[in-house]
């Protein structure tokens, strides 16, 4: 999907790493929510609250996932799942622009 419709956007950035990695929160009709966001190159550690499915648009970076020794190269047009309640390490080596929806199960 390269367009969202109908949806309210959260004006406030989700500003995290000193300002390294930012998003907005995108909240649809039936409740659940989506983030755009851009992050620099850097090395990074993310939690989840639920799992989240992360949309690369361009960049790209290196994924460490919860469980796994070894790191998953991910560029634009790829994307990757994280369970709820887990932490994930990204290597960012380009600046990246990314989508992440968070999913109720």
């Amino acid at each position: 999907m390269s367009k969202f419709e109908n949806v309210t956007i959260i004006k406030a950035a989700n500003i995290y790493f000193d300002g390294k990695v930012t998003s907005r929160t995108i909240e649809f009709a039936d409740g659940s929510t989506q983030s755009l966001g851009f992050m620099q190159p850097g090395e990074y550690e993310f939690g989840t609250a639920k799992r989240e499915i992360m949309e690369i648009m361009s960049g790209a970076f290196s994924v460490l996932l919860p469980g796994e020794s070894e790191w998953q190269n991910i560029v634009g047009g790829e994307s990757f799942e994280v369970p709820a309640n887990a932490s994930f390490k990204v290597n960012v080596s380009t600046m990246t622009d990314y989508c992440c929806a968070y999913l109720d199960d």
